[in-house]
């Protein structure tokens, strides 16, 4: 294996081929079959399966590898398979298109598919044509529409997409039909074994159907005997199964009785089989020329011609696109169509010339090594990966915007604050990190991170009776009481991470956690006000505080401060937290204000932009206000005013993408964008507006909550109304299914943040000019 691939292409974890596959008798089904295995083994690692196509309500015995069958004239199925294909997950989709084997007019039952699945679609076409029918061109049109990638495997081919279907070139990739490994050998090493010893060979294969014409190399036969009485003619291959079903061997018993009218017996064998890789790579190697005298054109590729010369074997075909490109440059021998003497003159000029035939036999052979599979599937890998990469810089919609209009126009009040999910992660210790699906996954535990968040919302949404549940007053205590044992007394910060069991598995842990922690404790001395919780928060906020003022992480600091401003408004009076509020905020002002003069285009204090941007602004504002500072104001609005700048696009909220984030002087990641994110811009936007009264504000936070109900690049919903829940991200392909503490938390976080503005803009006056939103304030 070549590490360097594998090394270059790590990313791409699953891949799902659809189209038939062995043992269902097709050419097609070959194909997929050889590629799948050829990418498992260049890329073990990665998880390599595949959708098999049934024909005529058949049920083939199928290997491990295929976990989903369709029926191709049952348009459910292909429903059924997106749904799999969604939950299911996989990086890239790989579909083998052959107009036949897919149900519905010319096709295009696939279409379904095509609309339905998420992950990026890469597509080999292994017909192209050039005069199409109006419905086979609209479901060309439309494979292309839905297909990342476009493969083919001639050039010509690649000229046909470009100038009969206007397809770009940048979606369209050309890799070579895939051969097995031969070496180049003498054809006599292998005739013993099939009783040709002695004997010349030529050779034909595929499965039988009437466009192959070998009834012309049958009549060229005679006049080749008659030179060469040792000539043998093996035609090899099964009548094609739609063939025997609809006609039975009717072509085949055409070819027999052929032959014996030219009384040809003894120099033609029929092998009425299917025959394995390894079966027809020996009759390959037995064979001394190769013939493809098939009656048109209308072939863009051949896999039978690409073997016969991987396998290093004179060629003499008819001139189909295919054969015309692969047999340039004295790599073969072309001869008219139909044209038995052709044939016949073509054959003999390889027989009585041994140094003509050996040159092109080792002119094929060497050109197509770049064909060999393990070549091949590195090609596919490579597009694969280009594919998932396009899709996270251009991601394509899941439904029309003018659909999604008019849903959300329909929209005129908040959803329903719902905590069903949020109990279901929860349990006498605390919220647990991770589920999946929306089952609770008690593998990674909890986090202080969490069940900081937890304890805010939970609160918020009391303090403002928005809920009135028991069940959320015994859970405040119990967010309350994991913080206070993730505390750690021998060095003054909070653990973060705890394994189910109960064990801690760090000291300390990050500086962003600790802040996180405090923020809470802040905010639930602010909102517990009176309640039996206030001392306990008071003293572990204190307790926290301690080795805060040390802190280097500016989320850490951040997430501290608004803890303190939150703090401050039920004692304001408590000089020792105003202090450390006062050297913390001039840090992080003093960071943002270095960058205020000196670059315009990056007004940042990092140079990266990663996660919970916004909170670095929301503090500034925060400690402004508070501080009496109208400078720290200022500069918390301006440097929000660039990031959401960044993070919207034609109101589109569009957050910075984990997956990469967003380096100065680099391109930004669109992809996956987080819960997280959405949460944090909303909530400084909201703050914003309440300290500017300027729309624009609003209208920001108002966007930012769009994105959870599906105003974002791919038009799906983040909020699940089943659940409560919210999935745990947009991915480039759709949402990852996953519902976590973090991705709800977010969620909820923002849904009462806006039932929180939507209750006090209700008691004052709308301002005038507020633009017209999903959402009604």
């Amino acid at each position: 294996m070549n590490t360097k691939i594998s090394k270059q292409f790590s990313s791409i974890n699953s891949i799902t081929f659809i189209g038939n596959y062995l043992p269902r008798h097709c050419g097609i089904a070959t194909f997929t079959t050889h590629l799948v295995n050829a990418v498992s083994d260049t890329f073990p690692s990665t998880d390599c399966w595949t959708m098999a196509m049934n024909d005529q309500h058949h049920r083939y015995k199928y290997p491990d590898v295929v976990r989903f069958e369709l029926s191709q004239n049952n348009l459910k199925d292909y429903s059924l398979a997106a749904d799999f294909l969604n939950i299911n997950q996989p990086d890239v989709i790989c579909i083998q298109h052959e107009f036949g084997i897919f149900g519905g007019a010319a096709g295009s039952n696939l279409l379904k598919l095509m609309q339905e699945a998420r992950a990026p679609i890469v597509t080999t076409l292994h017909t192209v044509l050039t005069n199409p029918p109006s419905d086979y061109r609209h479901v060309m049109l439309k494979i292309a529409e839905r297909s990342d990638r476009l493969v083919v495997m001639s050039h010509k081919a690649v000229d046909i997409l470009r100038e009969v279907y206007d397809i770009p070139d940048k979606k369209i990739a050309f890799i070579p039909h895939g051969i097995p490994d031969i070496p180049f050998v003498d054809p006599n090493y292998y005739k013993e074994q099939f009783g040709v010893m002695g004997k010349k060979v030529l050779l034909t294969f595929g499965l039988l159907s009437q466009n192959k014409g070998i009834e012309y190399a049958i009549k060229a036969l005679p006049e080749i005997v008659e030179k060469y009485p040792d000539i043998v003619y093996v035609v090899l291959g099964a009548t094609h199964p739609n063939i025997l079903r609809d006609e039975g061997e009717h072509y085949r018993l055409k070819l027999q009785n052929l032959v014996r009218q030219l009384k040809l017996e003894q120099h033609v064998i029929f092998h009425n089989r299917f025959v394995t890789q390894e079966e027809l790579c020996e009759y390959l190697a037995a064979a001394d020329i190769y013939i493809t005298p098939y009656i048109g054109e209308a072939q863009i590729t051949s896999g039978t011609l690409a073997y016969a010369m991987g396998t290093g074997k004179p060629v003499i075909s008819t001139p189909y696109w295919y054969a015309e490109e692969m047999l340039a440059d004295g790599r073969g021998t072309l001869v008219p169509f139909k044209n038995a003497q052709a044939i016949s003159d073509a054959v003999l000029e390889y027989l009585e010339h041994e140094d003509l035939r050996h040159q092109t036999r080792k002119r094929a052979y060497d050109f197509t090594r770049s064909a060999r599979w393990r070549e091949v599937a590195a090609s596919y890998m490579e597009v694969f990966n280009d594919a998932v990469y396009s899709r996270s810089r251009e991601p394509k919609p899941q439904q029309t915007q003018s659909s999604l209009d008019t849903r959300t126009a329909q929209l005129t009040q908040l959803p329903e604050i719902r905590f069903d999910h949020l109990f279901a992660l929860s349990d006498d210790t605390g919220m647990l990190q991770h589920a999946k699906y929306t089952i609770v996954d008690r593998r990674h535990g909890y986090c202080t991170d969490d069940n900081a968040r937890a304890l805010m919302v939970v609160v918020e949404a009391l303090h403002n009776n928005f809920v009135h549940s028991e069940q959320c007053r015994k859970l405040s205590d119990t967010y309350l009481s994991f913080l206070s044992h993730a505390f750690n007394d021998e060095n003054g910060y909070f653990r973060n991470f705890m394994s189910y069991d109960r064990v801690w598995l760090e000291k300390a842990g990050s500086e962003d956690a600790h802040g996180r922690a405090t923020w809470a404790l802040g905010k639930a001395v602010s909102l517990f006000s009176g309640a039996r919780q206030q001392p306990f928060a008071s003293h572990l906020f204190k307790r926290g505080l301690e080795v805060t003022e040390g802190f280097n992480s500016l989320r850490g600091i951040a997430f501290t401060l608004l803890g303190c401003t939150a703090y401050l408004r039920v004692f304001s009076g408590d000089s020792e937290v105003r202090r450390l509020l006062e050297k913390l905020s001039e840090r992080l002002f003093s960071a943002f204000s270095r960058t205020e003069n000196k670059n315009v285009q990056w007004c940042w204090p990092e140079n990266t932009l990663t996660y919970d941007n916004a909170r670095l602004c929301q503090s500034l504002i925060e400690c402004g206000q508070t501080l009496e500072r109208q400078d720290m104001i200022d500069v918390g609005l301006h440097s929000l005013d660039w990031l959401m700048n960044i993070q919207f696009e034609n109101d589109v909220f569009v957050p910075i993408g984990c997956n990469g984030w967003y380096e100065k002087n680099a391109e930004r990641a669109r992809f996956d964008q987080q819960p997280l994110e959405a949460c944090a811009s909303l909530q400084a936007c909201l703050l914003a507006y309440t300290v500017t009264k300027e729309t624009h504000w609003r209208d920001r936070a108002v966007n930012s909550f769009n994105w959870y109900l599906g105003n974002n690049d791919l038009n799906i919903a983040l909020y699940d109304a089943k659940t409560g829940g919210c999935y745990d991200g947009l991915e480039s392909h759709g949402v990852n299914l996953n519902q976590g503490a973090e991705s709800t938390l977010s969620w909820l976080q923002s849904l009462v943040a806006m039932h929180i503005s939507h209750a006090e803009d209700n008691l004052t006056e709308q301002p005038k000019n507020t633009s017209e939103k999903a959402i009604s304030l």
